[in-house]
């Protein structure tokens, strides 16, 4: 199981590919990507990297599903005895944000189907040369 603590809108979440999260509000439009490079530790295979405070080559990748607003807060304010009242709501902005992989110094964990599986990173070296190189 992968997973990765990543730090957004002031707050720390720990992120799992192929899964869905509601976090504070980013100015992207839905259906576009967006990197996030406040990657505080990344866990794969039992492997564990943590940062001082960051990671350094690790990002997570994710597609911003929709924009919504969060359930009312009510905030009352009273003082007793002296007939002050005030009743304000509130509702935070919120962003759904699916993930995509996690990238860890060139190596891409991704979620597909129903096992995670990690996708090599091939040379850029065309399959003739290889073969004319081989022989």
């Amino acid at each position: 199981m992968t997973y990765a603590i990543i730090e957004t809108g002031g707050k720390q979440i720990r992120v799992e590919p192929g899964r869905f999260y509601d976090i504070e509000l980013l100015a992207i439009e839905p259906d576009e990507k967006v990197t996030i490079d406040s990657v505080l530790l990344v866990q794969h295979d039992g492997e564990v990297t943590i940062g001082q405070p960051l990671v350094t080559g690790a990002t997570v990748e994710g597609t911003v599903m929709r924009h919504y607003r969060g359930r009312k807060v009510l905030v009352y304010k009273m003082k007793p005895k002296k007939k002050t009242r005030k009743k304000r709501g509130h509702r935070q902005e919120i962003t759904r944000l699916m993930i995509d992989s996690i990238t860890l110094n060139g190596a891409v964990f991704a979620f597909q189907g129903e096992t995670e599986k990690e996708t090599p990173v091939l040379d850029e070296t065309p399959a003739e040369e290889v073969e004319t190189a081989a022989e």
